[in-house]
């Protein structure tokens, strides 16, 4: 028999689960998650979700942090995610600089065609949170539900979205995550 599907939930990492920072997050020590979005993984997990990110890290191509600094900020989010009692299952990057012009680096959706070929699923109605138009574009081009949250680019991106854009908009991913598992605002 077949295993089923995993109930997926995909995250943009930068203004969604940590601080955002125009001078990128270059080590662990600059790391800093935003208020409640541990838990939220943690509940997410819990509720049966499967948890991956999806994140832009264009610091490595442009040589402002290894690769091996990026797998340690990341390990330093496993390790907080875990202490609250979650699990990452897994993190898609796309390590190109912009001038690359690559098919993984969002607003593409080439990260969300890697999740769906990993997990041997479509993206269809699979929520996708964010905080920028990149990471709303490259979850509608694949198919999946886009969600938005305030924190990060957030509040410029809902200004920018308008009305009517088809997407929920939370305050954060703690609210986003409550709303995934059912419970009330």
């Amino acid at each position: 028999m077949a295993e089923p599907a995993p109930r997926l939930v995909i995250l943009d990492r930068d203004g969604v689960i940590n601080r955002e920072s125009a001078e990128f997050i270059k080590s662990p020590a600059e790391w800093e998650p935003l208020p409640g979005a541990v838990a939220a993984i943690a509940a997410l997990r819990a509720a049966g979700f499967t948890v991956v990110i999806a994140t832009n890290q264009s610091g490595v191509g442009r040589g402002l942090f290894s690769a091996a600094t990026l797998d340690s900020i990341h390990q330093t989010l496993r390790d907080a995610v875990r202490a609250c009692g979650g699990e990452i299952d897994r993190i898609f990057i796309c390590p190109h600089a912009p001038a690359d012009a690559c098919d993984c680096r969002k607003p593409k959706p080439g990260l969300f065609t890697q999740i769906a070929a990993a997990y041997g699923v479509t993206l269809s109605g699979v929520p996708a949170i964010g905080d920028s138009r990149r990471d709303l574009d490259a979850a509608f081009a694949a198919g999946a539900r886009p969600i938005l949250v305030r924190t990060g680019h957030g509040e410029r991106t809902e200004a920018a979205l308008g009305r009517g854009a088809g997407v929920a908009v939370f305050n954060d991913l703690a609210e986003a995550a409550r709303d995934l598992i059912g419970e009330p605002r």
